[in-house]
């Protein structure tokens, strides 16, 4: 076991959140360390993400700190314009993080040092490296690892089962039968990349959902954070103009909208509405079939419905999300994260903890929040020192 370093600083993990949170202490002239356990930094969109992805949200509510996007960009920033983004954010601050180093533990050594003694193995050359830090960031973000529900017989499945996460475009699926289990953002806009494709595409829904236009997160946004209208009536609005645009969508989709309204919904159960870019226009059409939730898989490619049906398919692709493993590494905190690895205080107050820990971009609300956060986390450290 080597020790290298006491940095003041220990950030844990390098997508826009740790960039973000870096970049900010750099600006505070604070030493830090950036960890990172795949071997480049925003590895989900360098790596994991579908070609046709776009930011949800206007460029202005999604942009980090200190460097905005130029006024030439798009409103809705394309995967490849954002990578760019990142990679001149990276250079214009000089960010080096450390790759292929997963932490293994984290504890703060109350008795002696105060400080956090964290364990983290070199996946270059196997070893475990030791390091001492004041102040812990955790920035390993909402999406960490993917997430596939235990289906009965997936493992028997004839066809080819993937994550969102293995999906590029729906070029090599041309007239496939293709199953999309999950209908968040990536799962509708992956049915819509499919059916343009040609390939015979259907989607699961099986939980309420609130279907709204970029154009109507953008108005629901501005009122919140320019005219801090109260969310209650935001969502208001914003239910009735979706009632207006789309109307009653348990016709098409099976279930209705949730009680709550969509922000209601974000801040509580940091569940997002489904931002429709087109996806909606082909379940209408016939062109995307609505399904019900599978049980089970038989006789090699038969996927068993909740309504007794059975159908084959080609391919499934689960938009099923992610879990974080946090829990298994960072030791002794009671009071910030919970087992999920999500923040327990509520917003705004979710970003700090005890003993010098921190998260970032941890709190449902986007790039957005990881702005919020980051900045938040540097001038505490900095009025610390």
């Amino acid at each position: 076991m080597a020790t290298i370093q006491e940095p003041k600083v220990i950030i844990v993990g390098a997508g826009p959140a740790g960039l973000a949170t870096a970049a900010c202490l750099k600006k505070n002239s604070i030493p830090y360390l950036l960890l990172e356990k795949d071997d480049c930094y925003a590895s989900m969109w360098k790596k994991y993400s579908y070609d046709r992805l776009h930011l949800h949200l206007d460029k202005q509510f999604c942009q980090l700190p200190h460097i905005p996007f130029p006024s030439s960009s798009p409103s809705y920033i394309p995967k490849k314009e954002f990578i760019q983004y990142l990679d001149d954010y990276v250079s214009f601050f000089n960010i080096s993080p450390l790759y292929k180093r997963t932490v293994e533990s984290a504890v703060f050594d109350e008795k002696s040092t105060r400080k956090w003694n964290v364990k983290v193995r070199n996946g270059n050359s196997g070893d475990v490296e030791e390091y001492f830090s004041r102040f812990l960031v955790v920035a390993t973000g909402e999406a960490s690892y993917p997430f596939i529900p235990q289906v009965p017989g997936l493992e028997n499945f004839a066809g080819e089962a993937i994550h969102t996460t293995k999906y590029k475009n729906g070029e090599k699926f041309k007239g496939k039968s293709v199953l999309v289990v999950g209908c968040g953002n990536s799962g509708m806009e992956i049915a819509l990349d499919l059916a343009n494709h040609g390939a015979k595409t259907s989607i699961i829904v099986r939980s309420p959902i609130h279907l709204i236009s970029r154009e109507m997160a953008y108005l629901g946004l501005v009122m919140l954070s320019k005219y801090s209208v109260p969310y209650k009536l935001v969502d208001l609005i914003i239910v009735m103009l979706s009632k207006v645009k789309y109307g009653e969508i348990s016709k098409y989709y099976g279930v209705k909208r949730p009680k709550e309204g969509p922000f209601a919904s974000k801040l509580k159960y940091g569940k997002y509405p489904v931002f429709d870019v087109g996806t909606h226009q082909k379940i209408k059409s016939g062109e995307i079939q609505v399904l019900p939730a599978m049980t089970s898989i038989t006789g090699g490619n038969d996927v068993v419905l909740e309504n007794g049906k059975s159908l084959p398919f080609d391919v499934i692709v689960f938009a099923t999300g992610f879990k974080r493993t946090t829990h298994n590494w960072l030791q002794g905190d009671d009071y910030l994260l919970n087992e999920d690895g999500l923040p327990k205080p509520a917003f705004p107050d979710h970003w700090k903890g005890k003993n010098g820990l921190y998260c970032v971009g941890l709190s449902r609300r986007g790039l957005y929040g990881i702005a919020f956060d980051a900045q938040n986390i540097a001038t505490d450290i900095n009025s610390s020192l």
